[in-house]
């Protein structure tokens, strides 16, 4: 941590030295020259932004912002371009967006009523023929969506929207607020680059992956005044440089920022908007693997992570220690759970009662000839991973593996290789819903898309298929606790903390806010003076 921070305040120097340096930062694709286009902007009367980011790229699935393509609706609905039907408020539960409001006919029919007077950037209305084209074309190209939403058929008339599910699906409105549920206008499609047209305050002019994209006013956005006539993203991967570019007034205002970082902006230069959210770091177990697919090694693995030093010494306190999949905010969140905590001495004495013993005097325990090595398959783009990586070599090493370390951004392709890795190790908003169902069907079920690791669990199947056909809030909220516990009982992962998200900008900023589900960013509200 001290070398990190270091690192960051001796470049901070240099910036003072030297100027002009950071005028092509980095390992950037292009060159930017930010501070002119903003000067030249203002003296045509235009407002304009430029806003760094960690996680605008390819390796997060985001290589450019069409919602029907693997996770890129994240970059639509962040950075305004498109919206919902539903969306999450702060108390995490459902409110309209683009729709009016629903109600559920039966238990397979759900009739949707558009908002009057919402019309895509383009000036074409948004109604129900419009969103039925949408949906159609999202659940025949995008295989989760699919999964998730379990439609049978839409019907449209006028603003009323009707949809029939082939089995019973309470989650529908949450999923309907998924990112992938952004409504674009599908007779304009998608441009060769992944431009789309929505209904939000930002129309995309350009987009350069794992570059940036350029935004400009919607001028028919039906929802009120937007202020900024001018924005442009940029992906900006490297957290030192996020940092470097947010000191010299390059962007301003950046998400993804290092925690280490964060006691530079804390002047009265610079504006903070932080939210505890549902963003887990967690480890997620490959059962294909020969060595982590023995239950004492997965145990061990959990009783060997330091939570709590990650979190208070690595994370500077912005985040907080995970007991399961949810935080305590949420009723189904992991007040009630029984999950292993740090206990060095206690997981030695389990790898040992499993025959995995130091028989050579190196450190490393071996069993019928092999080594207890774990491969750690992990991402740098969010900038807390690699550091969570070394706390829990540093700590495993004590009981005896050796942790083997691949922090890359090509983590998406190696995954595929189960012999490529024996742990998974990356971040996810569990429950950015509102709901406990999406991150189960995602990530732990036997047909989930992200069930990296081939976990297989007959109680989990069991507890998914009542939990996907009760519509009782009570009794789902139970349900997913008893499934968390089944993960936790089976160590098929261990959930090492939540972040408390923050967004930084300069203190001229304002209408940029931190919300729980992590989704909504830059809104008509952003403002700079």
């Amino acid at each position: 941590m001290k070398k990190r921070t270091g690192k960051i305040f001796a470049l901070l120097l240099s910036l003072t030295m030297v100027t002009g340096m950071l005028a092509g930062c980095g390992a950037e694709k292009t060159e930017h020259n930010d501070a002119a286009t903003q000067t030249e902007a203002a003296q045509e009367g235009k407002k304009t932004f430029v806003f760094g980011d960690t996680t605008f790229n390819a390796e997060n699935e985001e290589s450019n912002i069409n919602p029907h393509s693997a996770y890129c609706g994240w970059a639509c609905i962040r950075y305004g371009v498109g919206e919902t039907l539903m969306k999450i408020n702060d108390s995490m539960e459902l409110e309209p967006w683009i729709a009016e409001g629903y109600e559920l006919v039966d238990n397979l029919t759900w009739k949707i009523t558009l908002k009057d007077g919402v019309c895509f950037s383009n000036g074409k209305p948004c109604d129900a023929e419009a969103v039925k084209k949408c949906l159609e074309d999202l659940v025949a190209v995008h295989e989760r969506a699919a999964g998730d939403l379990k439609i049978a058929s839409i019907e449209a008339d006028g603003l009323v929207l009707t949809i029939h599910t082939v089995e019973e699906c309470p989650s529908l409105m949450n999923y309907l607020s998924e990112p992938y549920g952004c409504i674009i206008d599908m007779d304009e499609g998608v441009s060769d680059d992944g431009i789309v047209v929505g209904t939000g305050p930002y129309v995309a002019t350009e987009l350069v992956t794992d570059d940036h994209l350029n935004l400009v006013k919607n001028e028919n956005y039906w929802d009120g005044d937007v202020n900024m006539d001018e924005i442009t993203v940029r992906t900006i991967s490297d957290g030192d440089t996020l940092a470097l570019a947010l000191q010299s007034g390059e962007i301003n205002a950046a998400y993804g920022m290092a925690y280490a970082s964060y006691p530079i902006f804390e002047n009265d230069n610079f504006n903070f908007t932080s939210v505890q959210t549902s963003r887990s770091f967690y480890v997620q177990m490959n059962y294909a693997s020969p060595v982590v697919k023995d239950d004492a090694v997965r145990e061990a693995i959990a009783m060997g992570i330091d939570k709590e030093s990650f979190v208070s010494v690595l994370l500077n306190g912005y985040g907080y220690v995970a007991t399961g999949a949810f935080p305590d905010t949420v009723e189904f969140g992991g007040s009630t759970l029984n999950a292993k905590t740090y206990d060095p001495e206690g997981a030695k004495a389990v790898l040992e009662k499993a025959g995995w013993t130091d028989s050579d005097g190196d450190g490393i325990r071996e069993k019928d000839g092999q080594k207890l090595t774990i491969k750690w398959l992990t991402y740098p783009s969010r900038q807390e991973l690699p550091l969570l990586a070394e706390s829990a070599q540093s700590t495993l090493k004590d009981i005896g593996m050796d942790v083997q370390i691949n922090a890359t951004a090509d983590h998406n392709t190696i995954v595929k290789d189960t012999s490529a890795w024996d742990v998974y190790v990356g971040a996810n908003v569990n429950c950015g819903l509102g709901d406990p169902t999406n991150f189960f069907s995602t990530h732990c079920l036997d047909a989930s898309t992200k069930n990296r690791g081939q976990y297989h669990s007959d109680k989990l199947e069991e507890l998914a298929v009542q939990l996907n056909s009760t519509f009782d809030k009570t009794e789902r909220d139970q349900i997913a606790i008893e499934m968390q516990q089944q993960l936790l009982d089976d160590n098929a992962f261990v959930f090492c903390s939540f972040l408390k998200m923050s967004m930084i900008s300069q203190a001229n900023v304002s209408g940029l806010t931190a919300h729980a589900s992590d989704y909504y960013e830059l809104t008509a509200d952003l403002d700079i003076n």
